[in-house]
């Protein structure tokens, strides 16, 4: 509405600025504009939106009685000439309404969330999972041969897996869906069960999901 009104006042100025006699027989541009042959249409541009006939700043045809008589007097457009054209682009440019960003809301159905579970147990049974830890030095001097595994400083427990898991592979579990009855204590490869729903269907040849964890020494 504030676009409509600068735009009007800005325009009624300019009618205003020259004087209209009857007595000299001068007649302003913009009375002449609206003159011509009774059955021609009259170029306009529109400073507000009518309807059936167009939006703010389109330039249309009417009669031109009907600019005269209606659109004219209150302003709701003027004649398609250079001035006029100029400054109805200048208005919108400073007080055109922003458009409002249309949103659309996507019903999640049981099939869609079929399809994530899926998805993200798929990710997590062929991706690797690789920790970090330190090692238990003092157990590594020890060792009678060098086949004896490495042990941690401190075992990898079920939340480090679910907390990396979120971090690595952007997918969230619960410690549930592990089956790790003890922690990880020492440096090597792991298949670790993952406890997904039934209702997700394995790969072909598959007895359970599983996620591999490989921990190397820091």
């Amino acid at each position: 509405m504030s676009s409509i009104r600068c735009g009007r006042n800005a325009i009624r100025q300019i009618v205003q600025g020259a004087s209209v006699q009857s007595s000299d027989g001068a007649v302003h541009p913009l009375f002449h504009a609206c003159q011509g042959v009774r059955h021609r249409k009259l170029e306009v541009i529109l400073t507000t939106s009518i309807d059936k006939l167009g939006k703010a700043g389109e330039t249309v045809k009417v009669a031109p009685g009907y600019f005269r008589n209606h659109l004219m007097p209150k302003l709701l457009a003027v004649p398609n000439i250079e001035k006029f054209a100029y400054l109805i682009r200048e208005q919108r440019k400073i007080y055109q309404p922003q458009e409002v960003e249309e949103v659309k809301v996507v019903v999640e159905t049981a099939e869609n969330k079929m399809k994530e579970y899926e998805a993200a147990a798929k990710r997590l049974d062929n991706a690797q999972l690789v920790l970090r830890r330190f090692i238990n030095v003092e157990k590594l001097r020890t060792r009678a041969t060098k086949d004896e595994p490495i042990e941690l400083r401190s075992p990898v427990t079920k939340e480090e897996l679910v907390s990396e898991v979120a971090r690595q592979l952007c997918v969230q579990i619960e410690p549930d869906h592990l089956h790790l009855p003890n922690p990880l204590t020492n440096v090597g490869e792991y298949e670790v069960p993952l406890r997904l729903p039934k209702s997700i269907p394995l790969p072909e040849g598959k007895i359970q999901w599983t996620l591999n964890v490989k921990v190397r020494c820091k």
